[in-house]
């Protein structure tokens, strides 16, 4: 795991990391899910192996969510409090860009609904929804940028991204 970039916006900090989510001690982690709250494969699969079955089973009271939307349980065994299950489009269904922004917007709802300081995202929707990633990059920075510029409490927001090519798209836009 290792840090390399980070940008202040107003009083926050945006930073970008490399390495495994489920490492990280934040308030909250972002799961990149699936509108039935599954924890399957890629970074859901990761938090239901070392949070253990507590989140599933708050995901299954839940419900589910619509792509767009977010919803927050606890972390389990996890080191970060809280996951933020965000839902991300698939590709090719129609208003991607529109559907990420708001996964993205409504995990930092979330965030301040619950009074949280820290949260880190994945490359939402760029694993098997075939989301490219460098409009994922562009349209989760700005995002959160233009989020960060209001009023908010949340003092730091990662972007964790596990692959040394993803972290270089990332750090690219981040400029």
């Amino acid at each position: 795991m290792f840090w390399m970039k980070e940008i202040k916006v107003k009083n926050s900090l945006i930073k970008l990391v490399q390495g495994d989510i489920t490492d990280l001690t934040t308030d909250a982690i972002v799961n990149a899910a699936n509108a039935q709250l599954i924890l399957g494969g890629g970074v859901a699969g990761a938090i239901r192996r070392k949070g253990g079955p507590i989140i599933q089973e708050e995901c299954n009271k839940i419900g589910g969510t619509f792509v767009g939307g977010a919803v927050i349980t606890t972390g389990g065994n996890l080191k970060a409090k809280h996951v933020i299950h965000a839902v991300g489009p698939r590709m090719g269904e129609g208003d991607e860009d529109n559907k990420l922004m708001n996964a993205v917007l409504n995990s930092l709802k979330l965030m301040d609904q619950h009074g949280l300081k820290t949260i880190a995202f994945p490359a939402i929707s760029t694993g098997i929804f075939g989301y490219p990633i460098d409009r994922c990059a562009k349209v989760m920075i700005l995002t959160v940028k233009e989020y960060l510029a209001g009023e908010t409490q949340i003092k730091e927001v990662l972007f964790c991204l596990f692959s040394d090519s993803d972290y270089e798209v990332f750090n690219k836009k981040l400029n």
